[in-house]
């Protein structure tokens, strides 16, 4: 069963960050805040904790369009080649903020993601969610947590996403109410960006 722990952003209880990157590292799964909706995600280097990840999302994980969840943009060339200079402006005048971008894959990403041309970039403007990523040291490998509800497509509150998560996570952050509108998803890995999926960030190129 998972816990409810309670995190808020002013200030950052630093104890709790470290009981939660303690548990991503274990190969647990944690849903949390981010600037848009609330994210399931584990570590990324954590092989069983993303087949967990993939086995509730009902995909196999070679195939999974999972994105990454950075703290900033220094470490970016460890999971992204080819960032050219135009690419960068982009990235660097966006985020952090409620996008997610689709850039070229490294030949360093980590094994299970070997074979993927392209990597969902995110850093959301949220300091809980960075506090974490943070302090784990890599990227969080991040999905949304959707409903099946066809009229609210995202649950906002954490009590019900905790009722309805607690048996299949181990913990889940109240970070108080979320957003119903998910990231905006931009592909720039052609000449031009391309818009894929409009959501709550209005990207300006």
């Amino acid at each position: 069963m998972a816990e409810l722990i309670k995190l808020y952003e002013d200030p950052i209880d630093e104890k709790k960050v470290a009981q939660i990157v303690k548990v991503l590292k274990n190969g647990g799964l944690v849903i949390y805040p981010t600037d848009t909706v609330y994210g399931l995600g584990c570590d990324i280097n954590n092989k069983s904790a993303l087949e967990k990840l993939a086995q509730i999302k009902g995909v196999k994980l070679k195939k999974a369009d999972f994105s990454f969840i950075c703290p900033d943009l220094k470490d970016l060339s460890e999971y992204v080649s080819q960032i050219e200079t135009q690419t960068f402006k982009i990235l660097k005048r966006s985020l952090p903020g409620p996008y997610t971008f689709i850039l070229p894959g490294s030949s360093s990403l980590p094994t299970v993601f070997k074979k993927k041309k392209t990597v969902g970039i995110r850093i959301p403007d949220n300091p809980i969610t960075l506090a974490i990523a943070k302090a784990l040291g890599n990227p969080l490998v991040n999905t949304s947590i959707r409903d099946e509800d066809e009229v609210l497509e995202y649950t906002t509150d954490p009590s019900l996403i905790f009722e309805k998560w607690e048996h299949l996570v181990d913990i889940v952050i109240d970070g108080g109410f979320g957003d119903n509108e998910a990231s905006t998803v931009v592909d720039l890995t052609g000449d031009e960006p391309v818009l894929l999926r409009e959501g709550k960030g209005e990207l300006v190129i």
